[in-house]
């Protein structure tokens, strides 16, 4: 590769052809200010608050969209930079409502940030200023045109990573908003709810739809028994809201803490994630000795299978009819842990801690009430929210002693914890699949080819005479890739596992901001989630779904057998093709 040399403040460097001076700065400890840029997205140059100063250069030059040349003489900072940079933010400031005391993001703001690393201290511009309704009529996502700067990182992760396409800025000028087609609520239009948006955006112009107030009301109120589940990857994630190093596990100070914020009873969504895998691998055998509807394609995530209902509604008979290890849980909390206690169901509140905006989505689908009326799920709350109720109830985190899951619902296997990352359920299905269709016990546990699953990757499997071959995926696009094999007839896979979110249920849409030093989509962040989960599985005594002793119990119970008629009727569900409300 081509090396350019140049000076940045005077001082040398020489990186590869092709790098940015932004990056060739970073080379020297330099960080340039930015707001539009993210690495893991397009180029967008549109803030401009990345100017440098180039030798021979009439005017500022963006530093993210700028590629070095030899002999470059670049400046990062003198008066008249640091004055162009404030200019920019001043201007933005002003166009922007004054409710940092009060809003979500506050003290996790980039433009907040910014504006005090520059020394911005007041508002120096009059008039005008864009005025919008706060658009909240999804159940997951709520987005705030007021709070937008037009950095379009929303845009590029809903169309680059998620291929969805969802989001563009319509009108020019003074009008200028960020909106889906024809300015259509979110709930009308093809958002599949996975919260990616949320993540980029460096304001507060997408939110997660609240629900701690409603979750607060219920912990007050003495007729509700209420009950929590927490899913794998949030012991992998939560620490981070307090200041733990990524990839901590803390999955017993997390038990302790909501134990503290009072609910009644804590269960763990990876004991619904064990009884997904056994149910998951019945109905995967079946398929293999029938051969109809393969591949079949995994149900776990929400996000991804809205995506299917909106983008390939012709592959919804490949889609496993598995319910989410959550909704798993949420009905069997609700039927066989409400009759064992001789607790009303209806008395029940049932509270999701998940990684994941799309679950606020999941819980509203008629599919997932009883048939009484009454939701299996009563509210979600993503890792945010639940770092926050943690944290406006005065408990210290970091010192609270190590508590302990509720059983029975809250025993589980090392395959459920590793759920939370990309692979993780192609693994735990195989730890079973693999037991059934060999008959005998495994030698080796990892299947360490769909471990580290950057975008996508495919696999094969020598299993009992029979060649399994399986993919995973990752962030939507890439999910597209693997099912227009599927339909062009140009690979023939067994079983798919795609997951809405980049890295999984680690990287979802409501996992905390990433600390000082990292970035969303960041992959060390994803790998280091990873890691955490990856231990925790391999700590364990159990580690194959189908040993877990209080599934076999619930079987012989409850359910009866694996594909039953009772279990069809409480774990299974199904899909329906969507389009965009108003659209035929």
């Amino acid at each position: 590769m081509k090396r350019v040399n140049l000076f940045i403040d005077e001082t040398a460097v020489t990186v590869e052809a092709g790098t940015t001076i932004m990056e060739a700065a970073e080379t020297l400890g330099i960080r340039i200010p930015r707001l539009c840029y993210h690495p893991d997205l397009s180029i967008e140059g549109a803030c401009r608050v990345c100017v440098v100063e180039v030798e021979g250069s009439r005017n500022f030059i963006p530093s993210c969209a700028t590629p070095v040349q030899e002999g470059m003489r670049i400046r990062t900072n003198s008066p008249e930079i640091r004055q162009a940079r404030r200019d920019l933010i001043e201007l933005i400031i002003d166009n922007h409502p004054r409710e940092c005391q009060t809003c979500e993001r506050d003290g996790n703001c980039e433009l907040q940030d910014l504006s005090y690393s520059l020394g911005v201290r007041e508002r120096l511009f009059e008039g005008k200023r864009k005025r919008h309704d706060i658009e909240s009529s999804s159940p997951s996502v709520i987005r705030d045109a007021e709070k937008c700067i037009l950095c379009r990182r929303c845009i590029r992760v809903c169309s680059e990573v998620q291929g969805i396409h969802n989001l563009s800025q319509l009108y020019r000028g003074f009008d200028t908003v960020v909106a889906p087609a024809f300015e259509s609520p979110m709930n009308d239009s093809v958002c599949i709810a996975c919260g990616q948006c949320i993540n980029v955006c460096p304001v507060a112009s997408f939110l997660e739809r609240p629900s701690t107030e409603r979750v607060w009301e219920a912990l007050a109120d003495p007729s509700r028994h209420v009950v929590v589940q927490i899913a794998p990857s949030i012991r992998a994630a939560i620490g981070e809201g307090f200041g733990l190093p990524v990839g901590t596990p803390a999955t017993g100070q997390t038990i302790t803490a909501l134990r503290r914020l009072g609910f009644d009873v804590v269960f763990d969504t990876n004991f619904g994630a064990d009884l997904t895998i056994v149910e998951e691998a019945h109905e995967f055998l079946g398929r293999l000795e029938s051969g109809r509807n393969l591949p079949m394609l995994t149900s776990c995530s929400p996000g991804w299978i809205k995506f299917l209902e909106h983008f390939y509604p012709e592959l919804i008979p490949n889609a496993s009819s598995c319910k989410s290890p959550m909704q798993m849980l949420s009905t069997l909390t609700k039927t066989f842990y409400a009759e064992k206690t001789g607790i009303d169901p209806a008395r029940i509140f049932m509270v999701g801690v998940m990684p994941c905006t799309a679950k606020k989505f999941e819980i509203e689908r008629p599919e997932h009430f009883h048939p009484s009326g009454y939701p299996y799920t009563d509210a979600v709350l993503t890792t945010r929210e639940t770092i926050w109720m943690i944290k406006a109830y005065g408990i210290d985190f970091t010192k609270l002693p190590d508590g302990e899951f509720d059983v029975p619902l809250g025993f589980s296997s090392g395959a459920g914890d590793i759920f939370g990352t990309t692979g993780g359920v192609m693994e735990a299905a195989l730890r079973t699949a693999a037991e059934k269709l060999t008959g005998k016990p495994l030698e080796k546990l990892e299947f360490t080819e769909v471990r580290a699953v950057e975008g996508l990757r495919e696999a094969s499997f020598e299993l009992a005479g029979k060649t399994l071959n399986v993919a995973v995926a990752n962030g939507l696009n890439n999910a597209k890739i693997l099912l227009e094999r599927v339909k062009s007839g140009e690979k023939s896979y067994h079983l798919l596992e795609l997951m809405a979110c980049p890295g999984g249920c680690i990287g979802g849409g409501g996992q905390p901001y990433p600390p000082e030093g990292h970035y969303v989509l960041d992959p060390e962040v994803i790998r280091l989630r990873a890691r955490a989960l990856y231990d925790i599985d391999e700590a364990k005594k159990v580690r194959k779904s189908h040993e877990n002793p209080y599934i076999q119990k619930l079987y012989q119970e409850f359910l009866g057998e694996a594909g039953g008629s009772k279990s069809h009727e409480l774990l299974h569900t199904t899909y329906t093709p969507r389009t965009p409300r108003g659209i035929k």
